[in-house]
């Protein structure tokens, strides 16, 4: 899933801390713009997936324009795939049993193929992934 947030960024002494109006308890900060940008997406992509994998709602991300904000903070989208999260957080290996004919497996045996890696190939592009 992918995902469009605003942030209200604050200019600190050394860099920026980083707060989200509509994702309650989640914030972070960066030593210079850049890194402060860099950390707004990761706390929302890990929030916005852990909301998913406990089956919570995502809030409705609100109108940039009318994000309340002081006269030194600015507010800027934050963009996440939550996705890529998924990937990264659950790219343990599970055991699949499955049935191909017997003159296949001899033949990709005998061809030193790597079942697991093209099974995972051919889901990923059959997914377009």
């Amino acid at each position: 899933m992918k995902y469009v947030f605003p942030a209200i960024f604050t200019p600190e002494e050394k860099g920026y801390s980083v707060t989200f109006p509509d994702l309650e308890g989640c914030y972070t900060c960066g030593d210079d713009l850049s890194d402060a940008i860099y950390m707004a997406e990761d706390v929302c992509c890990l929030m916005l997936y852990d909301l998913e994998t406990k089956g919570m709602q995502i809030p409705t991300p609100s109108d940039i324009k009318k994000v309340r904000k002081k006269k030194d903070e600015f507010v800027s989208l934050i963009r996440c795939d939550t996705d890529y999260y998924k990937r990264f957080y659950k790219s343990k290996s599970v055991k699949k049993t499955l049935s191909i004919p017997e003159w296949l497996n001899i033949t990709a045996t005998e061809a030193g193929l790597n079942f697991s890696q093209i099974l995972q190939d051919a889901l990923k592009s059959h997914l377009g992934l």
